[in-house]
């Protein structure tokens, strides 16, 4: 038995507007949530288009043009906008009735091509009973009829299974929302063996030790530690005559741990380091989740994962920023500030679903609304633009350049070593010598 999605019912009005565009074909990107009972769509989102495409070409349309790549680079973007709890569930492709025999063929290798670069930036890893079945939407521009089919990424050889499309009207009106504020403190060291110093490999490095300790957090939602298989609002009453403008939150504590537990072997490591990188502040995390009696488990997970990435996409936007401003060769060992970009969240109409992006303290406001629009086909209005925190803080500190007297206090603390070790036998001996004598007087004292 294939898989079910119950889908926003503007998807369809949307879907259909787009096959009227006049193109060959369309391609895009479907939003939603995936548990183990039920998958939802919640947003189709279209290719932006690309320059190279705008030119003409003499030969006729077919889908071996289709570039792959570009639909990989936007689905890598818009990941970065989608707040805990969704992820891009599938891809669609609208084409006319002359392209339909290879559309399957080009939506199999898309889907394929978008989870390989989603989970290459991931720093957690899809739990052993999740869902890893992802749509594949086929749309003839003519007919307007949809046949949808999954396939399953965690196998290469897998095949396209059937699966039902059903529209509902307002599907995420009434999605639960999980907010939280996690303090950040990382301090990263610079291995003086790593690369050319790569700041943005080391900083991947500590992130993923970072990642582990959040997975292994309490979290207390509304002040209750609850039990992982128990319904997300079980013991509360549920609101009634929710909007999407009234969602339901959960404020939720996160508790990391101060050190590993006593079943755990510590261990040290001694390392050469040229530096460090300390990330400090506060980062907003928040998931969403269905309204079908959620368990504490899916909330828990989302709103991990979102904490993970949040601070993870934003590293990687400010790399990026730097590579643009500054060039991919740039070598300064001097100590250097950057502000992360700071977590934004913007409505979508009809749902209590917000999405996210991020905001440099000097990018005017005017550029995230044509980020929406570009990435997300959404038009956003400026007063609906919520900041959620304050700046964070990327300090990058190297180690003072002491080239001459680094081998002299090698030398020197290496001597001590020695001589320590050397005399340790005459200190030992020394100090029985003194406690012998010490209990002798007391001995003839008596």
């Amino acid at each position: 038995m294939g898989r079910t999605y119950f889908v926003e019912e503007a998807i369809g009005q949307y879907l259909s507007e787009l096959s009227t565009k006049g193109k060959p074909y369309v391609t895009g990107l479907l939003i939603g949530q995936c548990s183990l009972q039920r998958d939802y769509i919640i947003r189709a989102v279209r290719t932006p288009s690309r320059d190279l495409q705008q030119e003409g070409s003499s030969s006729p349309p077919n889908l071996a043009s289709l570039d792959e790549e570009w639909i990989t680079t936007h689905a890598s973007q818009v990941s970065r906008m989608l707040p805990g709890g969704l992820l891009v569930l599938g891809v669609f492709l609208i084409a006319t009735p002359d392209l339909a025999k290879d559309s399957q063929s080009a939506l199999r290798k898309v889907i394929f091509s978008v989870e390989k670069s989603l989970s290459k930036r991931r720093l957690w890893k899809p739990a052993e009973e999740e869902v890893s079945d992802r749509a594949a939407l086929q749309m003839c521009s003519v007919t307007k009829k949809v046949v949808c089919r999954t396939y399953d990424i965690q196998d290469p050889k897998s095949s396209a299974k059937p699966a039902d499309w059903k529209y509902q009207s307002a599907l995420s009106a009434s999605w639960l929302a999980l907010s939280c504020t996690v303090n950040v403190n990382i301090h990263i060291p610079l291995l003086a063996t790593s690369l050319n110093h790569d700041l943005e490999k080391n900083t991947k490095n500590g992130l993923n030790r970072w990642s582990k300790q959040i997975e292994d957090s309490v979290f207390l939602i509304n002040g209750q530690v609850k039990d992982d298989d128990t319904e997300l609002l079980e013991g509360q009453k549920k609101l009634k005559g929710n909007t999407p403008s009234s969602p339901q939150f959960c404020d939720v504590k996160v508790l990391t741990q101060l050190c590993q537990g006593s079943g755990q072997r510590s261990t040290a490591t001694v390392q050469v380091c040229c530096g460090s990188i300390n990330l400090r502040g506060a980062v907003k995390g928040r998931a969403y989740v269905h309204g079908s009696k959620p368990r504490v488990r899916e909330a828990i997970q989302a709103l991990k994962r979102d904490i993970i990435n949040t601070l993870s996409d934003r590293c990687e936007i400010l790399f990026e920023d730097l590579i643009l401003n500054e060039g991919p060769h740039k070598k300064s060992f001097e100590r250097e500030y950057h502000v992360l970009p700071q977590r934004l969240f913007v409505p979508v109409a009809g749902s209590s679903v917000m999405l996210s992006d991020y905001k440099f303290g000097d990018e005017a406001t005017g550029e995230i609304q044509e980020r929406f629009v570009e990435l997300l086909d959404q038009p956003v209005q400026a007063e609906d633009i919520h900041m959620a925190e304050e700046m964070s803080i990327v300090d990058v500190c190297p180690v003072p350049d002491n080239t001459d007297d680094a081998p002299q206090t090698q030398l020197t603390k290496a001597t001590l070593l020695l001589k320590l070790q050397q005399n340790m036998g005459v200190v030992i001996a020394a100090a029985v010598a003194v406690i012998a004598s010490i209990f002798s007087f007391n001995y003839f004292s008596d």
